[in-house]
């Protein structure tokens, strides 16, 4: 059932509300996790920590049935974008984590404990600039002078920056208000902010419940990398090796299998981030249902040194440097090319 047009901001925050539940990488609640009621699933004496995002990788890798039989133990725990995620994994508290395409750059450029060590490639649909659909603005020219909200360090901060420079615009023409996703979400609610800048599944949820409008994606403007980042402790520790090698293979089965059944998926991350199935569904077949698994190779980290160095010009990092350096293509094995093109579900999608 299609909710009211005019939902309240309150009932637009419960799915948010939820994700925040395990800001700073909290272990998931009791029963909300694996067999054990602790947020830790399989079983034997080597112990992976994962960091995740709410409806993420631990959502993925069960509704695929790939958290069955583990011969190692997945402790989760929950963060509510990729900066604080990748902060965890260079503090040694995780030793593992799914991020987009920024987030690798702004802990690298921070000298962060961090190698990247596995990729996937998806539309960029889902990476939008997003108004009000009665907003006066057409188009991302338009920006100029306005108020924009954007998580700084995520996938959406580089977008939100291609998308102002092709429009001849730098982050110095707008006033750039720095929020995660669900004091974001407010603050587009409430016209607090002119535009937002966000990924999938957020993208999906202010289309259809926040009388939102794409002003304009990232297609053709990023590269639709998203990443797994490893602490290099754990790609030390042999025992650990051979398990993170195992938990990226189990990835790439389990997004085989979303690509094969958009609904069920759907069903699954609907019910464990409280979205809409319909936005859900929506999300799957624009962005997260297309990914492809694929190496971190020479034209992977040639694309991520593009943004190291957009960002080291705009002064939005401290340094600029190799992204070479924070990279394993150990486990790169006969994964296809990082510029394989991205699955789709047709027309509209």
């Amino acid at each position: 059932m299609r909710p009211p047009r005019h939902i309240t901001p309150a009932a637009l925050l419960l799915p948010f509300a939820l994700l925040l539940a395990g800001c700073g990488g909290a272990s998931r609640a009791a029963g909300a996790g694996g067999g054990t009621g602790s947020g830790t699933d399989g079983k034997g004496s080597l112990t992976l920590n994962v960091g995740d995002q709410k409806g993420g990788s631990e959502t993925l890798l069960r509704a695929a049935g790939e958290l069955d039989d583990l011969p190692y133990k997945i402790k989760w725990s929950t963060f509510t974008s990729g900066p604080p995620l990748l902060e965890a994994v260079n503090a040694g508290a995780v030793d593992i984590g799914a991020v987009g395409n920024t987030p690798p750059v702004f802990a690298a450029a921070a000298k962060s404990k961090i190698k990247v060590i596995a990729g996937a490639h998806s539309r960029s649909d889902g990476e939008a600039i997003l108004v009000k659909k009665d907003s006066p603005l057409k188009n991302p020219a338009q920006l100029k002078g306005k108020s924009i909200a954007v998580a700084q360090g995520s996938s959406a901060n580089y977008q939100l920056v291609a998308s102002l420079r092709k429009a001849g615009l730098t982050p110095k023409d707008v006033t750039l208000n720095y929020l995660q996703p669900a004091d974001a979400l407010a603050a587009f609610t409430r016209g607090k902010v002119d535009a937002w800048a966000v990924w999938d599944p957020y993208t999906s949820q202010a289309l259809d419940q926040a009388d939102a409008r794409v002003l304009t994606t990232g297609q053709g403007l990023v590269n639709g990398l998203s990443f797994q980042v490893a602490a290099p402790a754990a790609l030390d520790d042999k025992k650990k090796a051979a398990a993170l090698k195992d938990y990226t293979a189990r990835l790439r089965r389990a997004q085989n299998w979303v690509f094969k059944h958009p609904d069920a998926w759907a069903k699954a991350w609907a019910k464990e981030t409280g979205l809409p199935q319909k936005v859900a569904l929506d999300a799957v077949k624009r962005t997260r249902g297309t990914a492809v698994t694929v190496a971190v190779d020479k034209a992977a980290v040639a694309s991520e040194q593009q943004i190291v160095d957009t960002f080291a010009k705009l002064k939005l990092i401290p340094r600029t440097f190799d992204f070479g350096e924070f990279v394993d293509p150990r486990f790169n094995g006969d994964l296809p090319p990082s510029g394989t093109s991205p699955r789709t579900y047709g027309k509209g999608h």
